[in-house]
């Protein structure tokens, strides 16, 4: 599918990067320590994301509405800056004005939002997730887009949970029942996964 509207819609264009839960206070039970192995992971993400941008790779932020109704997600972004914690991660992850935005009412970014008409309207097929919590939001996320046949990338670095060893079994659960690439930010090509679906689509 291509848009002449739309600048990230070619014909070889087929991945997204989804940023889950990333956006948020951390002000929670048990979020000190979500926090302490979420920042490394934005700092990698946000490299990633500027390596995304320069391929024109779309970003799409999937956050949770906080029980909230009419929340907006620009509103969520000035509401988490307010707070320490909140702050730290907005810096790093501003969301720009390319950028996609869905509101989430549970775990899975796919349950009851429209994520899986965004991702058809940009024609994805490669899905890269990251965010937080690994052991949470992250692999509900996986295991649902597993299931529509999405091909999983899952960078080890740029994905956090409440402790390393959580993080590392719901990773090492990724990477075995959903057949996802975890191969860390720092070594993923963007550019081949980009085209990686070009030939199937001609």
């Amino acid at each position: 599918m291509t848009s002449n509207n739309n600048p990230h819609v070619h014909d070889y264009q087929h991945v997204a990067i989804l940023l889950v839960d990333m956006i948020s206070d951390y002000d929670f039970v048990d979020g000190e320590k979500l926090f302490k192995h979420t920042v490394p992971a934005a700092e990698n993400l946000a490299e990633l994301k500027k390596k995304a941008q320069q391929l024109e790779i779309p970003v799409l932020y999937v956050n949770d509405n906080y029980g909230k109704w009419q929340s907006d997600f620009p509103g969520i972004v000035d509401e988490m800056r307010q707070s320490e914690r909140g702050k730290k991660i907005v810096d790093l992850l501003e969301p720009v004005e390319t950028d996609y935005f869905i509101l989430k009412p549970q775990y899975s970014a796919f349950f009851m939002t429209p994520l899986e008409l965004l991702l058809e309207y940009l024609n994805v097929k490669s899905l890269i997730i990251a965010g937080v919590a690994g052991n949470m939001c992250v692999h509900f996320t996986a295991n649902d887009a597993f299931m529509r046949d999405y091909k999983l990338y899952i960078p080890s670095d740029c994905v956090a949970s409440n402790s390393s060893e959580e993080n590392d079994e719901a990773l090492h659960l990724m990477e075995r029942v959903l057949k996802a690439d975890t191969t860390p930010s720092t070594k993923l090509d963007l550019e081949k996964i980009k085209y990686e679906w070009r030939n199937e689509s001609n």
